[in-house]
């Protein structure tokens, strides 16, 4: 698993990176862009007006809302994705905190109408996710909704076909989202598949 070091390290050239992975359609980036306009239309449809953006790296979702007048708040655990998104969006309230410990004490009771989280929460076991995923909905608004964007699978199957077809860029380190599993634990779930690799899951 990356510490926060190598993603300040890798900060830099995160969102290049990213394109490249995309524009090939390739793992594990297959799909990117409309990932982060799904979860970007949810929240306009639903008129969210403060959003958790957990994991947020570079800001390039947030400052999207938060240039619409959506009241960003965010956590993410490399000082310099915080510092870079600060640039981005000064009057919102970001937190360098690792998120695999919880949230941090400044959003004691905070609620919110949306909380996001894209390409991070991969970094829980299937375990620690039913966990935060629980924690996150007690910090909800009413008909709030959690929005998960990420390497994720409708099926197993799905997703061995993805590794058996990635080889050794497969990241053994990386828990990915099956939403037929994560199901068990909500129900009520939806999941939207956006590529061979990417969806979204609406909780």
């Amino acid at each position: 698993m990356m510490n926060s070091t190598g993603f300040d390290l890798w900060s830099r050239d995160y969102d290049k990176t990213v394109q490249l992975s995309e524009e090939s359609d390739e793992y594990p980036f297959a799909g990117y862009k409309d990932v982060l306009n799904t979860v970007y239309g949810e929240i306009r449809l639903g008129q969210g007006k403060t959003v958790l953006d957990i994991g947020f790296g570079t800001g390039i979702l947030s400052k999207r809302l938060y240039d619409e007048g959506v009241k960003i708040f965010g956590v993410d655990f490399s000082a310099e994705m915080v510092n870079t998104a600060k640039e981005k969006m000064p009057d919102a309230r970001l937190y360098q905190f690792d998120f695999t410990k919880g949230l941090p004490k400044e959003l004691e009771g905070q609620r919110f109408d949306f909380i996001i989280t894209t390409y991070a929460i991969h970094h829980l076991t299937d375990e620690e996710k039913i966990s935060f995923i629980k924690l996150l909905k007690t910090c909800l608004n009413a008909n709030g909704k959690i929005l998960i964007g990420d390497v994720a699978f409708e099926t197993q199957k799905d997703m061995e076909l993805c590794m058996e077809q990635a080889g050794d860029e497969w990241d053994d380190e990386e828990f990915y989202i099956v939403a037929e599993d994560l199901k068990k634990s909500f129900p009520h779930m939806e999941f939207k598949k956006i590529s061979f690799c990417g969806g979204v899951a609406v909780i």
